[in-house]
This record gives C-alpha cells, structure tokens and sequence, in this order.
C-alpha cells in the first residue's frame, strides 16, 4: 500500500511540475505561435523576485504574486520593443529571444552572482497513507490545478478569451470585426509572461533561484507543448499527464536520470507516430 500511495504521490507531483512550467509557453508558442527561447529565463526572473521579495519579508503568496506581476509586466515590455514586430518570421523571433535569453542570464549573474539563492518555508509534512508529504508539494499541486483550469475558463467562457483565441486563429478576420490586434497580442504575450513567472515564484522554494536555472526547465516544457499539439492548453495537459506518470514512475523505480530520458525517448517516438501531436487529430478547442 505504501508503494502505491508513494508512486501515485510522485507522479500527481511530476504532472503538476510539468504543466507548472509549460503553461506559460502554452499560451506564447502554443497559442501565439512565438518560439520563446527566454521562456527559462523568464521561470528564474519569478524566481529571484520571489526570493528577494520573500527575504525581505513578504507573504510568500504575496511574493508569488509580485513575480507574476512584474514578470507579466516585462512581457508586455519585451513584446512591444521586440516581439510586435517579429510575428510570422520564425526564425527572427527565435534569435532575437535566444539573444534576450543570453542577455538576461548575463545581466543577473552580473548583478547578483554565480550563486544560487534560497527562500525558506516552514509548511514541514504530512502523514498520509503512512508515508510522508510536503505540505509544500501538495499545495503546489493544488495551485497548480486551479491555475491551469483557471487559464482554460478564461479561454474559453470569456469575451477576453473569445477575441483572444478570434484574433490567432485569424488576426485580419479579427481587425475587421474590431478587434484590436496589437493590444490582443500585447495582453496575451504579457499573460504568457506572468504565468511563468508564477511558475518560477512556485518553484523558487524548492529549487532557489540561479541565473542558469531555465536550462533545466525549458527543454521539459518545449517538449511538453510540442507533443501536446496544436491544441495549446488540452494538450499540454495531456503531454504533462503522460510525461508525468512516466517520469514519477520510473524516478521512483530506478533514477531520476532515467527517468528523464524515458520520458525523451516516448516524446520521440510519439512525434514519429504522431507529427501533429497527442492532439493533432481534434479539429477544434483548447
């Protein structure tokens, strides 16, 4: 019973982290079509606002909710002096966030160091089904769930949401019936943007924060939305949900490095069998 409850434990958390981290690139490259190389760079900015925010002082929810704000805010300032006017040229946008990526790592560990830094909480554990838990971890995956169905709702029951998804399935069709595109893409880059930097704050406890923390994360959440396909938020969470249970697995089984590349061969031979992604074949959605 213990080794249930402890692999089931492992791979809920697995898929919370996944779609954690990919949620934000759901909604930019997923939705917007825009390669978002400084996706990682974006999770350790939330990061380190988190951190400092949390050190000086702040509710650890209200240093959360800064790194969503802020980082949000630096989106919208990324998005209006670059990203507006790189849409529909691949590979421009890619360099120029690669650029912004290379940047940003430089400038903070000019500023702040090499050296990672940590934030403390004091939630401790849980006894549950005779095993252990992080409070920490399950309101991470309880966050986690809210914002995402949250994220969903939004899209898909709201006037906002409707002119969103109008305006990147056909922004001219949408200017002509009054949308206004550049504020669209402006406020859905700027939303990407915060959701990242919420996913950074959540896991500044957990894993403090570096000026090269995105290299882990970014490759997972690039993956996770690609094998999702074309469907940004249903398939990201499909691609989390078997990622996850195949990375809690087999972390729990062998090793956390097997686990990781386990979950880099089935991406690959899903993309074989599934170009289009998990939900390439679904005509319409989320």
């Amino acid at each position: 019973m213990d080794l249930v409850a402890t692999t089931a434990y492992l791979v809920i958390y697995s898929i919370a982290l996944l779609v954690l981290i990919s949620l934000g690139l759901a909604v930019i490259f997923g939705m917007m079509k825009v390669i978002n190389l400084a996706h990682g760079e974006f999770l350790m900015l939330g990061a380190y606002v988190c951190v400092f925010a949390g050190n000086a002082g702040a509710p650890l929810w209200a240093a959360m909710a800064a790194s969503a704000v802020l980082v949000g805010a630096f989106g919208i300032l990324v998005e209006r002096l670059f990203i507006q006017f790189l849409y529909g040229r691949i590979i421009d946008t890619l360099l120029a966030t690669w650029g912004l990526s290379l940047f940003l790592v430089g400038a903070v560990t000019t500023v702040f160091g090499p050296q990672g830094r940590s934030l403390s909480t004091s939630f401790g554990n849980v006894s549950f089904g005779g095993i252990n838990l992080s409070v920490y971890n399950l309101m991470l995956i309880g966050v986690t769930a809210a914002v995402a169905v949250l994220t969903w709702a939004l899209a898909r029951f709201t006037k906002l949401g409707l002119i969103v998804r109008g305006t990147m399935q056909d922004p001219d069709m949408a200017s002509a019936l009054g949308a206004n595109r550049s504020l669209t893409y402006m406020a859905t880059f700027g939303y990407g943007a915060g959701l990242t930097g919420f996913a950074g704050a959540m896991l500044a406890p957990i894993t403090g924060a570096a000026p090269t923390m995105g290299v882990f994360f970014v490759a997972k959440a690039f993956i996770t939305v690609i094998v999702g396909g074309h469907l940004p938020l249903m398939g990201t969470l499909a691609a989390s949900s078997l990622f996850g249970a195949i990375d809690g697995v087999v972390s729990y089984r062998w090793s956390s490095v097997l686990g990781e590349v386990s979950v880099l061969v089935v991406a690959v031979v899903l993309l074989r069998m599934l170009p289009s992604g998990i939900t390439g074949r679904f005509r319409s959605g989320l």
